[in-house]
């Protein structure tokens, strides 16, 4: 095998470790840690710590498998709270490449590429080669995966059968299910078997046999399980392994898994003998009618160290496959193979763009042309002597194969730019900024502030300057959905204001900065006379300390320009947030009737039929189908 051109970062992250590699060769992992997560403020950080540890290396490609559903950019983690958008994580590490995928996702990709060794078949016959795989795994929650055959490779699937509800055989299982029940409405799988799990199954074993249950965490129970040493920790755990056998066997006939059944995560390849010995294989083939068609299908224990790593590795390397044969590498390679019929002054831009394809994906023509030190005619020379109409029409064959989507980057406009160019970089940087600002924002906080606004007997809304416009704007969304609202941008009148709200009122005060002394004065006024704060202003500000709920919007303006443009996007954005909410918990009709008299007005009317002289009537082609989509999934 041949070293890669530069190594990979590999990440398995999970609810309580994150684990790091550097892949420098395929299937070749060095460097490995384990980070507790607990110890880091979010995902960034955790890789930047372990990024401190390593030898200087230039890292191009990444993949991270996640234990959390991966659906488009943004990822929150089920069972931690760090949360984050790829695109975005992929710009602050400076990456070209990032590829995010469900842990079980990648844990399933490496199956095909698990030699003998490096797992452990208990019972059935031979597996079928060609046929579906099924997986499962405990740790922090309970993955379950699936391979599918596509002509020479595999399709994974991204599923959530952690949570189908769990099913009773016996009347101990009925007795777990009962105490199950008083903590939780619905019992899954994922409730029982998982480290979480262990410890309920622990806890109702101890009240099923009438025993008085310790503090004991998933580690103990087992250690204990293993040495023999508490027969209520070994009742536990010989019940946990069988409804593994349970879950197992259901997945096996959902999917039709001929091709086995491979159990991983933390907890099952740790018991080693254990399990092989428990009745968990005896469970398995116990179903009824299929007991001979799961006889028949073979059970492994994954047992490779890296294996999550491998499956990970595989992932990025099919992407990078994928893009190298895609339109953005084709006209790459174009430009390699042109080389030798391009004047010296095109081969400079040539060079530059193959040296640094993201840098003159980004850049303005003016750029391209200085730091290629040839005329921007040439630039343009260039570009056509490749087939394209012109420099943007290069800019989108070679964006769509760089990383399969366009990045989105905060760039300086410059005196030097064109209309077109200073257009898109402000629609660029604007885009950037939301981007960053939601990956930000604390849903827990969301949540307080709503809470906040739904109870309040009045809502008035504080700022001054340029947001003015976006207390206004609150003001008049509130009021379109019955909330007594009243906007303040006048310092003395903000005062005055502040100083008659009583407790059943809200001030929401928006500030970029949070340090402007008539705003703190209102936040300080109003929390004296028993009224609530919700501040939309930047992090660690002196406002942010005095709100019941603050809603951080960081954003450094560039200062050349001296006029708040982004930010004060940002800030109606987040009034947009706060404003749908509570209109959707208040009452969902209203706030909807509410937004189709909006569209109504807004749309140029239509021509009154003959007869109907000053009538109303909305405008053809008006469809209320996509904002009311828009609402409803700001809701969710």
């Amino acid at each position: 095998m041949h070293p890669f051109d530069s190594p990979r970062l590999i990440a398995d992250i999970g609810g309580t470790y994150a684990r790091f590699a550097l892949e420098t060769t395929q299937g070749q992992f060095e460097h490995i840690a384990s980070l507790r997560c607990a110890d880091h403020a979010d995902f960034h950080a955790a890789i930047k710590a372990y990024l401190a540890t390593l030898p200087k290396v230039q890292i191009q490609h990444a993949g991270v498998a996640i234990a959390n559903p991966v659906e488009g950019d943004q990822v929150r983690m089920t069972n931690y709270h760090w949360q984050f958008s790829i695109e975005e994580m992929r710009q602050r590490l400076g990456l070209d490449t990032l590829v995010v995928v469900n842990d079980f996702t990648a844990l399933a990709m490496a199956l095909p590429r698990l030699s003998a060794r490096d797992v452990r078949q208990i019972g059935g016959g031979a597996a079928n080669k060609q046929s579906v795989i099924g997986l499962l795994g405990s740790g922090t929650g309970l993955g379950v995966s699936g391979l599918i055959p596509a002509g020479e490779g595999w399709i994974a699937l991204g599923t959530e059968g952690g949570h189908t509800s769990f099913s009773p055989r016996d009347e101990r299982e009925i007795a777990l299910l009962r105490f199950a029940w008083k903590q939780f409405q619905h019992v899954s799988f994922e409730r029982l078997l998982s480290g979480p799990g262990l410890e309920l199954i622990y806890r109702a074993t101890a009240d099923y046999a009438g025993r008085s249950a310790e503090d004991l965490q998933a580690p103990e129970i087992t250690q204990r399980a293993l040495d023999g040493s508490d027969p209520v920790c070994v009742d536990t755990l010989d019940l946990f392994c069988v409804l593994m056998g349970t879950a197992a066997a259901n997945l096996a006939v959902t999917l039709g898994a001929l091709g086995g059944i491979y159990i991983g995560g933390g907890i099952v390849p740790r018991l080693g003998s254990y399990f092989d010995q428990s009745k968990f294989r005896q469970r398995f083939e116990e179903k009824g009618r299929f007991s001979s068609y799961l006889a028949a299908i073979p059970t492994y224990v994954i047992t490779a160290e890296h294996a999550t790593f491998i499956g990970a590795s595989a992932i990025l390397d099919a992407q990078l496959r994928s893009l190298n044969s895609g339109p953005g590498a084709a006209i790459l390679n174009q430009i390699r193979r042109a080389r030798e019929q391009l004047s010296p002054a095109e081969l400079r831009v040539a060079d530059h763009v193959l040296a640094h394809p993201r840098a003159a994906l980004n850049a303005p023509i003016a750029e391209i042309s200085r730091a290629a030190q040839v005329s921007q005619p040439t630039v343009i020379r260039f570009c056509r002597s490749l087939g394209c109409e012109g420099l943007s029409d290069f800019k989108l064959r070679l964006a769509s194969g760089l990383t399969g989507t366009v990045p989105v980057t905060h760039t300086q406009v410059t005196q030097d730019d064109s209309m077109v160019e200073l257009g898109a970089k402000v629609l660029g940087n604007t885009a950037s900024a939301i981007l960053q600002v939601r990956s930000a924002l604390n849903r827990d906080m969301i949540d307080r502030a709503i809470e906040l606004l739904l109870k309040a007997r009045r809502i008035e809304f504080f700022a001054v300057g340029h947001y003015g416009v976006v207390a206004q704007d609150a003001q008049f969304k509130f009021l379109r959905f019955g909330v007594p609202s009243g906007a303040h941008t006048d310092p003395r009148l903000q005062s005055l204001a502040a100083a008659v709200m009583s407790k059943d009122d809200v001030a929401v005060i928006i500030s970029s900065g949070g340090k402007l002394p008539e705003l703190l004065e209102v936040a300080e006024k109003a929390r004296a006379r028993g009224a609530s704060v919700v501040a939309i202003t930047a992090s660690q500000s002196p406002l942010a300390r005095k709100a019941d709920a603050a809603l951080i919007v960081d954003h450094v303006e560039d200062v050349a320009t001296h006029l708040p443009m982004v930010s004060r996007i940002l800030h109606l954005l987040v009034i947009d947030i706060l404003a749908v909410g509570v209109a959707m918990r208040r009452n969902p009709e209203v706030m909807l009737d509410g937004m189709r008299q909006e569209l109504e007005e807004e749309a140029p009317a239509a021509p009154a039929p003959a007869g109907a002289r000053g009538a109303r009537s909305a405008a053809p082609g008006v469809s209320l189908a996509a904002p009311l989509a828009r609402l409803t999934s700001h809701s969710r």
